[in-house]
């Protein structure tokens, strides 16, 4: 199950180990020890730095400003970065780039993908993702966001939700229904759309920590050219699955990796507070230890597979419900250890979606952000309920949850 580097494999590790060595601040010890303001500027040079040694988008062909990059080099790229706790792009780019970007190489025209992959390693196109909806969460199917063909153009009207960083993006992806008459997976298409015009509204949404980085998006009579669909036209159901499998293999390889340093730095906590030697918290640490490392045989487990020629499947679904409800243990642990301090937590809360950033501070500002961002874990990318469903019906083959009886007419 341990994925097998070779020796070029380890020669392309070392290359890296000396890019972030040389380029990486003196002192450097993560993304998180900086203030919010200096990690934003950071993140943005760095991004330009990545851009400029096609290490950015590493699975992308050359001529579309990738590295052109092996699966396992990809992974040892993930890998290094993870332990040196550097970032590999902005926030946006989960979407630009592990999702649209590698949907536009599988599904795209060769038109769309010279206009818009090389707009976004110049980072000109920023994108986020319009998926779920008020009555569309769970199950997507049901989504009843409209585009309508007017002459060159697609129009579309509705709402989208959870619109995560929708408010620092110039486009987006959207799910829209194009054929009402057609069946609930069928006669929904993948449009691109700008946000920069009068008919797309962007609202945040304060989440608990303070901080908004979902949002509300309407729509009403948005423009975009007919030529912006991917793939067939009432065929984007394929597409938009296509879409979520591209983040499974970096998150198998780094999910473990930044869980392990949050681990850490939890025991740490331990001892700064004097609940190391309490019989009670021993046990449970040595508990999250061990799911720790459950999680990262798990990661192997997948990376192996893909390494293999594999491809997401249902049984990916284990890893995510398996982190989510993980990292809820972890930070109420956290929250127990400090104690009264959790109360009046000082300082902001560095989280990102996951484990905390690396770097960040070891005290109660930190975890307290850590356990607020933890709940929605176990929400986005899929609630833990419907990751059950999936993992019973099309893992275990169990029967599928009955349907609500239906009213006598």
């Amino acid at each position: 199950m341990d994925p097998t580097y070779s020796a070029e494999a380890e020669q392309f590790r070392a290359g890296i180990k000396t890019f972030l060595a040389e380029n990486l601040p003196d002192g450097w010890t993560g993304i998180g020890h900086l203030e919010r303001d200096e990690a934003e500027v950071f993140a943005h040079d760095w991004r330009q730095k990545l851009a400029a040694n096609s290490l950015l988008a590493p699975a992308w062909p050359k001529k579309y400003g990738g590295g052109g990059l092996s699966e396992l080099e990809q992974v040892i790229l993930a890998e290094e970065f993870a332990k040196a706790g550097a970032p590999t792009g902005i926030g946006n780019d989960a979407f630009s780039i592990q999702m649209v970007g590698n949907t536009l190489l599988h599904w795209g025209t060769d038109e769309q993908k010279d206009h818009f992959l090389p707009r976004i390693i110049s980072g000109e196109d920023v994108w986020c993702q319009g998926y779920s909806e008020p009555n569309a969460g769970s199950d997507l199917a049901n989504l009843g966001c409209k585009a309508m063909l007017d002459g060159d153009e697609w129009v579309i009207n509705g709402q989208k939700i959870w619109t995560s960083a929708g408010h620092t993006a110039n486009w987006i992806f959207v799910l829209c229904r194009t054929d009402p008459d057609a069946a609930k997976h069928r006669g929904i298409s993948f449009l691109l759309c700008p946000m920069d015009q009068e008919g797309v509204e962007v609202r945040p949404i304060e989440m608990m920590s303070g901080d908004a980085d979902f949002n509300e998006t309407f729509f009403t009579d948005a423009r975009c050219p007919k030529e912006n669909v991917i793939g067939e036209v009432n065929g984007g159901w394929g597409v938009a699955m296509t879409l979520l499998g591209y983040e499974r293999g970096e998150a198998a390889a780094t999910t473990p990796i930044t869980f392990r340093g949050e681990y850490d730095k939890l025991v740490e906590l331990a001892r700064e507070h004097g609940r190391n030697e309490d019989p009670v918290i021993r046990d449970r640490l040595a508990a999250i230890y061990c799911k720790v490392e459950i999680m990262r045989l798990m990661g192997m487990q997948t990376l192996t597979k893909f390494l293999n020629g594999g491809h997401p499947g249902p049984g990916e679904s284990t890893f995510k419900l398996y982190w989510s409800e993980y990292h809820k243990e972890i930070t109420e642990l956290a929250l127990d250890i400090l104690g009264p301090a959790a109360l009046t937590p000082e300082g902001i809360a560095k989280t990102s979606f996951g484990a905390d950033l690396p770097g960040a501070p070891n005290d109660a500002g930190s975890w307290m952000g850590a356990f607020y961002n933890a709940r929605s874990g176990t929400i986005y990318a899929g609630t833990s309920q419907v990751q059950r469903n999936i993992i019973g019906e099309m893992v275990l083959g169990l029967p599928k949850e009955p349907k609500p009886a239906q009213p006598a007419v």
